[in-house]
């Protein structure tokens, strides 16, 4: 089996842009977090999309983009997005795709330019296309080979929830046959779909911690590089929260700009881009929060989705929750 997972640090030197060119999706997945009475239903204009890129880039620091949707390559210059944040200074660029590449994405892209990064709930059709759509798992695999052959860098999102955990041992070996070099398990969020269903969906602290850090490091094992969230604090593990020691920002087609994905429901957006200058709100926004100190841990966590929080006889939380950016990763092997 695999060394131990070890906990990504927060790197104060990067700045990570996650920009939602539009909101518009193919799937109808039963938990996309998209709430679109939140985030709009507009599409960026490519003009608009590279004067963002250009606003959010931070001169001397290693910036990394993540393009995502709704479903990104809905958006017909998705490549010529990829192509300007690669001119401005972005160090890296990924896409997070649902499977579909649409406008012949694999053609209008070379591999060096961009990270292709799919969304697959399930090792097979019966278990993936639930969640997210009859065919979906068919033509997923055949793009992500695909993608492959070409010299893409691929990688896999795995949500888990009740619905495929009993499954996530299965992912290991049809990923590396797909020649897919890194694996993402995540957890299900509160929000968007899984919000008015989550009690379906969602996993409990002891469902998680008994299945998932046993199959990352059997994923692991088996030649993949592993990530997933830390989710749950050691006893003498200080908390952090992502919105006070590293630069996340988080950007939707209407302009807000989240510093905390967790918040993304509400309009409490840290910032807004206005006649394209960045400008932080005032009154009570999610920044006022990230300060504060309590027993749980995450404080947007305990606002938020307090139901999720177990405690003991003495009202002490069971088990302290991390912030939700913080990752474990395995190496391969």
């Amino acid at each position: 089996m695999s060394g131990r997972p070890r906990t990504i640090a927060f790197a104060p030197g990067e700045r990570n842009i996650f920009l939602h060119l539009l909101t518009a999706c193919n799937l109808a997945c039963h938990h996309c977090y998209i709430n679109r009475e939140q985030h709009g239903t507009a599409t960026l204009p490519i003009e608009q999309a590279e004067r963002w890129l250009a606003l959010l880039l931070a001169p001397g620091k290693a910036n990394n983009l993540v393009l995502l949707g709704g479903e990104p390559t809905l958006h017909p210059d998705l490549a010529r997005a990829v192509r300007t944040a690669r001119r401005l200074g972005y160090a890296s660029v990924t896409i997070d795709t649902n499977g579909y590449l649409f406008h012949n994405l694999l053609d209008r892209l070379a591999p060096d330019e961009a990270v292709l990064s799919f969304s697959l709930d399930g090792p097979d059709e019966k278990v993936n296309d639930p969640l997210r759509g009859e065919g979906v798992f068919t033509v997923c695999t055949a793009n992500i080979r695909q993608a492959v052959a070409l010299g893409f860098t691929v990688s896999v999102i795995y949500t888990v929830s009740r619905r495929n955990i009993d499954h996530l041992h299965r992912m290991a070996p049809l990923l590396v046959d797909l020649g897919v070099s890194r694996f993402f398990i995540q957890v299900i969020g509160l929000r968007g779909n899984a919000s008015t269903g989550g009690d379906a969906l969602q996993l409990t602290p002891e469902e998680w911690l008994a299945v998932v850090p046993t199959e990352a490091a059997r994923a692991a094992a088996q030649g993949l590089e592993v990530i997933y969230p830390k989710v749950f604090l050691d006893a003498d593990e200080p908390f952090q929260c992502a919105g006070k020691v590293a630069e996340n920002y988080f950007v939707f087609p209407n302009g807000r700009v989240y510093q905390c994905p967790l918040c993304e429901d509400y309009p409490i957006h840290s910032f807004s881009i206005k006649g394209d200058r960045l400008v932080e709100n005032p009154g009570l926004t999610e920044k006022r929060f990230f300060s504060l100190t309590i027993p749980e841990g995450c404080v947007m966590h305990k606002l938020l989705q307090a139901d999720n929080i177990p405690y003991d006889a003495h009202g002490q939380p069971e088990r302290r929750i991390s912030c939700c950016l913080l990752k474990n990763r395995i190496p391969p092997g």
